[in-house]
């Protein structure tokens, strides 16, 4: 279990996709589909959608709030985002669709060797606590 700042609060499950460089939501990110569009992206051409985002940071302008938090509101943004470094443009977006569209969206920050940590589970559990968020890995179980 691993200990997060939040930067918005929330409960969030889903698998953990590790983005290998920052991203910009504005022109990155398709808004009714959740895909990673920008083909200069390592991961171009992946969904966000459901998915807990673990990316190094943000890229790119204020406009990836409005973005992100379009991404919410349509059902196809990322679960939670949990960042290596903090980013208040991609805050203010997941606190935007909280405030309009009753969405959370939880996005944290952790520190290097917890990153790196995360980086390599699969899937992962965010749950609010009084200091904060803890992180915890989940058993990814196969269907038959």
């Amino acid at each position: 279990m691993i200990a997060a700042e939040f930067l918005v609060a929330g409960n969030a499950e889903g698998d953990v996709l590790r983005l290998e460089a920052p991203l910009s939501f504005w022109g990155g990110v398709h808004e009714a589909t959740g895909e990673i569009i920008d083909t200069h992206h390592p991961q171009h051409g992946q969904s966000v959608t459901g998915r807990v985002m673990l990316m190094p940071g943000g890229r790119g302008s204020s406009s990836s709030s409005s973005v992100l938090a379009e991404l919410i509101r349509a059902g196809v943004g990322p679960a939670a985002i949990v960042l290596g470094e903090r980013d208040p443009i991609i805050a203010l977006g997941a606190m935007v669709a909280e405030a309009l569209y009753g969405r959370s969206v939880p996005v944290l920050v952790l520190g290097a060797d917890e990153y790196e940590r995360v980086s390599a589970w699969k899937r992962t559990r965010i749950v609010r606590v009084a200091q904060g968020a803890t992180l915890e890995e989940v058993e990814v179980r196969q269907s038959h």
